[in-house]
């Protein structure tokens, strides 16, 4: 059964293992918090790297016990961040969370080559919208790591979103790559992009999904306004992914969720060696843990499909 709240992901991994996660430049009160959370229901224990004087008293300020929690002091935001990815990478922890440091210095220590957490895959971010009026998760992708994906980037970023979805036990996603319009326009290169991802669909080229697009927002997440519009098809008004154009639009579109809306988010890197939470430094206690959450529902799943690329023919 697909999980349709975030809040139904806590339950679902409250009967795994505890996991151990490390956090980079953790003198963050509120992933301080989140983890205080997360050990009182027992579902991770924390290793904390960064400034240890400022994390103990951000710890002492929100109430969190660090008498059994692993402290390793580092120098400075991208030491923290790439010590940290070292010791997901060594095995010492189960996965990687961002506390208090920008998301460039995170990935920095992430993507480094020696001590980082790379495969060959490509990265990319993840938002979970608890979108409660449609009755079900939204995802968003990609508004975190790749900044203007070209096709080629595009479509393993759906594949990363459509494992995740998976992992939420959605079987068979419906993906709408969404752009400003519903129409093709040679003009708005993203729009091209959208018909030949959906093409690349119905040639079988993905699996386990469903693909289509150009779809604008409304149409993509609305029935109403999809039977408005005359669109029809699987995936018109019941899209479960949001494939954006470039960084910015989705940055833009789940920020506004948040922050304009009151809605719930979480916050994931998909396709490194370990699952990585990526929440933005405003995002609240509770935010942050529905990360984390979702991220130790990713440690226990099996990545199955790949991208099927044609071969050219004489």
């Amino acid at each position: 059964m697909a999980v349709t709240r975030l809040q139904q992901v806590l339950d679902i991994i409250a009967e795994y293992p505890v996991k151990r996660v490390c956090v980079a430049a953790a003198e963050d009160d509120r992933a301080l918090s989140a983890l205080r959370e997360a050990q009182e229901r027992n579902i991770a224990e924390a290793m904390l790297v960064g400034d240890e004087p400022e994390i103990r008293s951000t710890a002492e300020r929100v109430g969190y016990d660090l008498s059994d929690v692993e402290i390793l002091p580092t120098a400075g935001k991208t030491e923290s961040a790439r010590r940290a990815a070292s010791l997901v990478r060594e095995g010492r922890a189960d996965l990687l969370m961002k506390g208090h440091i920008h998301t460039d210095d995170f990935l920095r220590g992430l993507l480094d080559k020696e001590h980082g957490l790379r495969t060959g895959s490509v990265m990319s971010h993840v938002f979970v919208l608890d979108t409660a009026a449609r009755g079900c998760l939204t995802f968003v992708t990609d508004g975190g790591m790749n900044i203007c994906p070209n096709l080629e980037t595009k479509a393993d970023i759906i594949l990363n979103a459509v494992y995740l979805a998976q992992a939420f036990g959605i079987e068979r996603p419906k993906v709408a790559v969404v752009c400003a319009i519903e129409l093709i326009n040679p003009k708005m290169p993203a729009t091209m992009d959208a018909a030949a991802l959906a093409v690349m669909c119905r040639r079988r080229q993905f699996p386990n999904c469903q693909i289509e697009g150009p779809l604008a927002l409304d149409n993509a997440v609305s029935l109403l306004a999809a039977q408005h519009k005359k669109i029809s098809g699987e995936v018109a008004g019941q899209a479960d992914i949001l494939v954006v154009p470039n960084i910015e639009a989705g940055n833009i579109l789940a920020k506004s969720f948040s922050f304009l809306a009151g809605g719930l988010t979480a916050g994931v890197l998909v396709g490194a060696a370990a699952p990585v939470v990526l929440p933005s430094r405003a995002d609240t206690a509770e935010a942050k843990l529905y990360s984390l959450a979702t991220a130790i529902l990713m440690v226990n799943m099996q990545r199955h499909g790949e991208l099927k690329v044609g071969r050219v023919h004489y």
